[in-house]
């Protein structure tokens, strides 16, 4: 999701990502004075319209001469932007359900949930066919992913006040339209209740492509696909040094932040062992394209090796005259060299490549700007802490400088030992002599003070963080104490304590 939707849509935000950077100098700055009315319905003026879909624009779809990696290289660092230009992106999921039966929304309640936000709030529809697969609305986007659960992205920000404000705008038009349903959503990172079977996959030709692929290379490829949520933001970088730093210093805080948003503990209707299981489903679902990028510490990292890395990790499919086209297990470099099975001969374009990078899955993931990936979804009171904690340490030079010198000395093998036993033991994981929530609490204090010196009085959305880091309980552990206490072991409460 960059800044547009730096979100993009439906599980291939996670497979194939929107890119902001087209609307980066006039929708940054509109959306900033646009006053959203509930009552009345619609921003004013706006008129519904449908659009087909489309993985983020699919101009030039026949390439007019052949890429080179100076060309992709080039694409990466068009990102760069001056400090005054950052924004802030975020994009958020959650679970919808039939609130009388608990049971998994089916496509046909989707399709009137969506086309009723539309008309009622002036919603633009995206089309895949004859379905309805999402929304759009400026910068902003809904979007479906492949188990039916709602992404929300929002436009590119200056300020948390102004995410926020847009966050419960979203949200307010969604609720005012599926409480008439009986359809409620689940602000959870980890589906707590549903088997595999019983989750209907979306009719989006692309996810039939994933869904086929996932089983060949991880065991745990469709729970990503059917039972999680997260919630993401996305934030940009100057240069490609200022790009390093904060690459480095979001890759060895992932885990933290996995700590911090953990609420993923329980499956199939019963605790499953982890905190984040969420995060742990990424270890065994496609390991090309997943993890936490140790080459990004080398001093010879930039953007060139990052294109090198990517230029390797298996595709998923290629969009041509409306279709998507399953390429699965061949590689971009493949398709540099004119050598596609499923395309002979022809080459790719930019769009191409864009649409690749965003099948890539590490903790953090690089494009025009990068993407902050480590946090479950959680719910309504705590989504703007996100944002907040990652903005104080990224955006504010001595906070960032403070966390570089902290993780100064962290080897690969202890930042990997972070990312494999954080997910079951959270802050309670043993580091240095010590726990991971006293670094932790370090952390949370170089957010509050980065935040400070923005001067935008935002320090108070990190309040849900700071309260985690403090007592070193995340909020799955509150779950699984409703769950042994007061819910006697049954799971159905959690429908109720996570309502949105």
């Amino acid at each position: 999701m960059a800044l547009i939707s730096q979100t993009s849509s439906s599980y291939f935000s996670r497979s194939i990502g929107f890119s902001f950077s087209s609307f980066y100098s006039t929708t940054a700055r509109k959306t900033q004075f646009l006053h959203f009315d509930n009552n009345a319905g619609h921003k004013r003026g706006l008129k519904s319209v449908i659009v087909a879909a489309s993985p983020i624009t699919e101009n030039a779809v026949v390439a007019t001469k052949p890429l080179t990696k100076e060309d992709l290289v080039g694409h990466l660092a068009s990102g760069c932007k001056p400090k005054e230009k950052w924004r802030i992106g975020m994009e958020h999921e959650r679970f919808g359900f039939e609130l009388e039966t608990l049971r998994p929304i089916q496509y046909e309640h989707i399709d009137e949930l969506l086309n009723g936000i539309a008309e009622r709030f002036k919603w633009d529809k995206v089309m895949e066919g004859n379905n309805i697969i999402g929304l759009k609305q400026g910068g902003q986007s809904i979007s479906l992913e492949a188990g039916g659960q709602f992404e929300l992205s929002g436009s590119p920000l200056e300020t948390l006040h102004q995410v926020c404000a847009e966050v419960d705008s979203q949200l307010n038009q969604v609720k005012a339209v599926s409480e008439k349903m009986g359809i409620g959503f689940l602000e959870i990172g980890g589906q707590p209740k549903w088997r595999l079977k019983d989750i209907p996959m979306m009719p989006k030709q692309r996810d039939e492509i994933i869904r086929n692929y996932m089983p060949k290379v991880g065991s745990l490829g469709l729970d990503l696909m059917l039972r999680t949520c997260t919630v993401q933001v996305n934030l940009d970088f100057s240069s490609e040094a200022d790009m390093k730093r904060k690459l480095r210093a979001s890759l060895a805080l992932q885990p933290i932040a996995t700590a911090l948003f953990a609420n993923s503990p329980f499956t199939e209707g019963k605790p499953n062992g982890f905190l984040s299981r969420r995060s742990h489903i990424y270890t065994d679902t496609d390991k090309d394209r997943t993890g936490m990028l140790p080459f990004a510490f080398d001093d010879s990292f930039g953007f060139e090796q990052y294109v090198d890395y990517a230029l390797d990790v298996p595709m998923y499919c290629v969009y041509r005259k409306k279709k998507y086209i399953d390429c699965t297990g061949m590689t971009f470099r493949d398709f540099m060299g004119g050598k596609l099975r499923c395309l002979p001969g022809e080459l790719p374009t930019l769009n191409d490549w864009n649409n690749h990078l965003g099948t890539i899955y590490p903790e953090v993931r690089l494009k025009r700007y990068l993407e902050m990936r480590g946090a479950d979804g959680g719910p309504w009171r705590s989504l703007c802490a996100l944002p907040a904690f990652w903005v104080g340490l990224l955006y504010d030079e001595v906070s960032l400088q403070n966390v570089l010198d902290m993780i100064a000395d962290w080897t690969p093998e202890e930042r990997q030992m972070l990312r494999n036993k954080v997910p079951k033991t959270g802050l309670k994981t043993p580091f240095r002599g010590g726990l991971l929530k006293h670094v932790a609490e370090d952390v949370v204090k170089f957010a509050k003070d980065g935040l400070e010196r923005r001067g935008f009085k935002e320090s108070g959305f990190l309040n849900e963080v700071m309260e985690v880091a403090r007592t070193g309980v995340t909020p799955a552990e509150k779950l699984l104490e409703l769950y042994n206490g007061k819910w006697k072991q049954q799971i159905d409460p959690v429908f109720e304590e996570l309502l949105f």
